[in-house]
């Protein structure tokens, strides 16, 4: 069968919707955390995080993407229960750059050490 990921933001009435109409997954929308530094990227670490938690609670896959890069994936680490990150735009935009590979081995790096769920 193909698997099927609904993106939603990290709010309590999607992820429950989710969870109702019986989705097996769904993917975290990290724009918002992507664009803000400070208080407010905490806020939205801790907003992810709770997500994240009441996903899996909840007998989903919790995934996450948008915006995330080099530089703020290690700021993703402290949300538990998420199973992947979706990097794609990152890994193509630095890979016209340096080529695919070496973009591929750069994340592999920043993300050392992620405690996998």
């Amino acid at each position: 069968g193909i698997q099927v990921s609904l993106f939603i933001d990290s709010e309590e009435d999607q992820i429950k919707a989710a969870a109702d109409i019986g989705a097996e997954m769904i993917e975290l929308h990290t724009g918002a955390f992507a664009l803000t530094t400070g208080e407010k990227h905490e806020s939205e670490i801790e907003r992810l995080r709770e997500g994240a938690d009441l996903g899996s609670s909840l007998g989903l896959q919790v995934n996450a993407g948008h915006g995330i890069h080099l530089e703020n994936v290690k700021d993703l680490f402290s949300v538990k229960n998420l199973k992947e990150f979706n990097i794609g735009h990152t890994l193509i935009s630095r890979g016209l750059f340096i080529g695919i590979r070496a973009a591929v081995n750069e994340m592999k790096v920043a993300m050392q050490g992620y405690p996998q769920s």
